[in-house]
């Protein structure tokens, strides 16, 4: 298995502040790494699309603070991030300054909202019954012969 050697790790800084060494904890168990560093990358580091989707779960589970996943893409680097953990911390409340209700599941017995794509489709029918038929394709091919695949 490769060792902390194999990865780009840049000169190893010591994170500073809670936010740093929670993201730092996280990563180098993800990514299993000994040490972490402020200025390292995570796709540096060994980091995937897939290991970024369970930093910001685990990120969730510690702090509570929702990270949107393309803020990973966008501030790959530790302290970057740490930084922007720290403003989605500092910002879980409304603009009244309640704390943000989780979305619980809800139940089915009645119909769910219509999303904007649905509305949107309803609305033309409203407007002209015809619109509708621009969404059905009516028609269907029969392809035959041979199909040639390249070597």
């Amino acid at each position: 298995a490769p060792g902390q050697d194999a990865v780009a790790a840049r000169r190893y800084q010591a994170p500073q502040g809670p936010a740093e060494t929670m993201l730092a904890a996280v990563w180098a168990e993800l990514l299993g790494l000994e040490q972490v560093g402020r200025d390292d990358h995570f796709f540096e580091l060994g980091g995937h699309s897939l290991l970024a989707v369970q930093v910001v779960s685990r990120l969730r589970q510690q702090s509570g603070a929702e990270l949107a996943l393309r803020e990973l893409f966008a501030h790959p680097t530790l302290s970057a991030l740490a930084a922007v953990l720290e403003h989605a911390q500092r910002n879980q409340h409304d603009q009244h300054g309640a704390p943000l209700a989780a979305i619980t599941p809800t139940g089915r017995e009645q119909a769910p909202p219509l999303s904007l794509a649905q509305q949107r489709l309803w609305f033309l029918a409203q407007l002209d019954a015809a619109a509708g038929a621009a969404y059905h394709l009516p028609a269907a091919l029969r392809l035959r012969g041979a199909l040639d695949l390249p070597a």
